[in-house]
């Protein structure tokens, strides 16, 4: 061994997204001169650099070098101890290697941010938003959840009520809450809450939403039976009033003719049928039959009056694949603004554009194997605008808006009623999100809800 080194210190500490610096000394204990070449090991080595590189020592003589350790302020940079060393290769003799070893403690810090999925949720009876809490520490987290509001005009079930989070991980917490008072009749109310995480020690990080209480009986349903209760309360009084008197005389007419009467006269029209009760379903559409030797071509017009084939749907799509390969399958398409409909693509296959820019409008999916499939759109300013659109095995489920002047997409939330429906979603100006998928009896969400962003291009699997 003609080298000989020592760590200064030999134990540290460094806070994430903070650095540290250790000292490297080194003597050329041989009888030539030499050059030696730094290179950091170990678990956090990506984060070390050393100045300089390298070091050139004549024999006998003494020189040194910086190590610097900076981790960043993620979860990346565990809390602990750590390990750490620099391998020292000589330029004369690379194969005496050394390498000095020291610890490195990186300190823990917490950071939780927490978001509302939808922030706003609609219905009469409850709301059932979805709490994403994630821990973008370098520990584990433990914390609990609580809802308030003005008022105290809502009650709150929140399950699971506490969450342990492990570092770079997140958790879901759902929440259900019901209006303390029925809105019977009226327009609808808006109902600002707030659900608030909490853990030992910290400030509760408050996270708002907004709760539409929809009226039970909309309002003009209200003015219409009232009209209906007066008008029949009008015809019952004028009833009473006009009643027409009648009184028979047929007695009368029976002693004037005397003990001999007629039969009555055969040629006297017939008394209307009674009224029947008619089915509130609506009728079937009528069968069209073409006649016999007519054809689907519209005979000598030369193919003028031939309908278009039917575009190509995921639910066409779908059911072909289904039937080759039974079992579970999800096909889909894309519409995007100002080039129309993609042709449809299933179980992973990517719908949209990358790079381009352009934003999708519409998704059309459909399902086999799964009983069916319930999908939303978020789109832009006007968020969850539409209700959610449910269909079975089969069918074609539509979400998003085709029109010129509707809001473009930025994500959509999907479910299948048997098992698990995953998707990856690519953002304007993001890589892809990666494949994400929802708990039995639940939903996923992908795309953004960053109004200056758009949806460019999904993948979805069952």
């Amino acid at each position: 061994m003609s080298l000989w080194t020592l760590l200064e210190p030999p134990s540290a500490t460094v806070d994430p997204g903070g650095a540290t610096t250790v000292r490297l000394r080194l003597r050329n204990t041989g009888d030539v001169v030499d050059e030696y070449r730094f290179e950091p090991v170990g678990p956090l080595a990506p984060w070390t650099t050393v100045e300089p590189p390298a070091l050139r020592l004549y024999p006998g003589t003494t020189g040194t070098a910086e190590l610097t350790v900076a981790p960043p302020r993620t979860p990346d940079a565990a809390a602990g101890p750590h390990p750490y060393a620099v391998r020292i290769t000589p330029t004369e003799h690379p194969e005496a290697v050394t390498v000095p070893e020291g610890n490195m403690t990186v300190t823990p810090f917490t950071e939780v941010r927490a978001e509302l999925v939808p922030p706003t949720v609609k219905g009469r009876f409850r709301g059932r938003p979805r709490l994403a809490v994630d821990n973008v520490g370098n520990t584990r987290v433990t914390a609990s959840v609580s809802g308030s509001d003005p008022g105290d005009q809502l009650s709150y079930d929140v399950r699971p009520g506490s969450v342990q989070i492990e570092p770079g991980r997140a958790a879901f917490v759902r929440a259900t809450l019901r209006p303390r008072r029925i809105i019977w009749f009226g327009p609808k109310e808006e109902r600002p809450y707030t659900l608030a995480v909490q853990r030992s020690g910290v400030v509760p990080l408050p996270v708002e939403g907004t709760y539409v209480q929809r009226g039970f009986l909309p309002r003009w349903l209200a003015g219409l039976l009232g009209a209906l209760v007066a008008l029949a309360v009008t015809f019952v009084m004028l009833w009473i009033a006009y009643r027409p008197q009648v009184a028979s005389k047929a007695t009368e007419q029976v002693q004037e003719a005397g003990v001999s009467t007629l039969a009555p006269s055969t040629s006297a029209p017939a008394p209307p049928p009674s009224p029947t009760v008619q089915a509130t379903t609506p009728p079937a559409a009528p069968e069209t039959s073409a006649a016999p030797g007519a054809g689907g071509s519209g005979g000598g017009g030369g193919g003028a009056g031939a309908a278009k084939p039917a575009p190509e749907t995921a639910a066409t799509v779908v059911s072909r694949l289904a039937a080759k390969d039974p079992g579970r399958h999800i096909c889909y398409r894309a519409y995007i603004l100002g080039e129309g409909w993609q042709r449809p693509v299933c179980d992973g296959a990517m719908a949209g554009t990358v790079g381009e820019g352009a934003k999708i409008g519409s998704l059309n999916i459909a399902v086999s194997g799964t009983k069916g499939t319930a999908a939303n759109a978020f789109v832009h300013e006007d968020h969850w605008k539409t209700p959610w659109s449910g269909v079975v095995d089969g069918v074609d489920n539509y979400i998003g808006s085709t029109r010129k002047d509707d809001p473009y997409m930025l994500g959509f939330a999907i479910n299948v009623g048997d098992g698990r429906a995953c998707q990856n979603a690519l953002v304007h100006g993001h890589d892809w999100g990666g494949l994400h998928c929802d708990e039995p009896g639940g939903y996923i969400f992908g795309g953004t809800l960053d109004d200056a962003l758009w949806l460019e291009a999904v993948r979805f699997t069952v």
